[in-house]
């Protein structure tokens, strides 16, 4: 039986360092920024959404169990966020570890998921997913989530011609 527990500071520090990386990659590969300074600006980005680490307020940042005393298969973090004066849930980071993956446990995560965001009287629950990421695009529409828009990018060569 998968659960959240909340992410205790000792593995917040091997979190965040994965993370980071994690974010500079899929930055990289989707074509959205180049590798020089790829990672420094994934750094930058974290501190400036987590800026007291795992005391952020509005942030909540969990270990994906297979149970309470069990390894931890993954992790999730979610804030409240407002748009257009409504609040909602955001994810900002779904992780399952390789060995632990197409064993229900994201799937799982987010159904307790759902049931925290109720808990904070949200009614909505969005999510960036890079175009790239097959699987976790799979994932989402399983589970019900719709496209709510499309960023779109075409790269320039240096021989374009510019008039």
């Amino acid at each position: 039986m998968t659960v959240l527990v909340p992410m205790s500071l000792e593995v917040y520090a091997d979190y965040l360092k994965g993370a980071i990386a994690a974010y500079a990659e899929d930055n990289i590969a989707s074509g959205r920024w180049p590798a020089a300074g790829a990672l420094a600006q994934s750094r930058e980005s974290f501190h400036t959404s987590l800026p007291l680490g795992l005391n952020t307020p509005d942030n909540y940042l969990f270990e994906i169990r297979i149970d309470e005393g069990g390894p931890t298969v993954g992790f999730l973090w979610f804030a409240v966020v407002e748009k257009h004066h409504t609040a909602a849930a955001f994810v900002y980071d779904l992780e399952i570890k390789a060995a632990f993956r197409r064993q229900g446990h994201a799937e799982a995560a987010f159904a307790l998921l759902e049931e925290r965001v109720r808990e904070l009287g949200l009614d909505s629950i969005g999510l960036h997913v890079f175009a790239t990421n097959d699987a976790a695009r799979a994932l989402y529409k399983k589970l019900g989530y719709q496209v709510t828009g499309v960023n779109m990018q075409k790269k320039l060569g240096s021989d374009v011609d510019v008039e």
